[in-house]
């Protein structure tokens, strides 16, 4: 199995920063893509970024210049810098990574952390 871990949500003020990280664990032959998800209460979990192993990035429009999405191939891990945060980024925030893994090389599977809170205050 594969497990991820996150780290480095908080309560900040607007306009400040929160660097999330997620760790990725298990039986892993490689890791596709990895992007960080988010759920505020009452809506839906909408992507936030995405980054593939060529290191190309995708970003939701409304953290688009505020967020930045990274990855360590080496430490099988994602990160995500936020900065100029907004009371509308309040949410849990969940890192996801598509694996594809020792026992299956030929599929590929989906993998969530537990989730971590990010709360921004006006």
């Amino acid at each position: 199995q594969v497990q991820l871990v996150e780290s480095g949500g908080g309560l900040v003020q607007a306009g400040g920063s929160l660097r999330l990280s997620c760790a990725a664990s298990g039986n892993i032959f490689s890791i596709n893509a990895m992007a960080w998800y988010r759920q505020a209460p009452g809506n839906q979990r909408e992507l936030v970024a995405d980054i593939i192993s060529g290191g190309s990035t995708n970003y939701a429009g409304s953290v688009k210049g505020r967020f930045t999405i990274s990855r360590d191939n080496a430490k099988n891990s994602v990160y995500l810098q936020m900065n100029s945060l907004k009371p509308e980024d309040t949410a849990v925030y969940y890192c996801n990574a598509l694996v594809t893994t020792v026992q299956a090389r030929d599929t590929m599977f989906s993998f969530w952390g537990q989730g971590t809170q990010v709360t921004v205050s006006s």
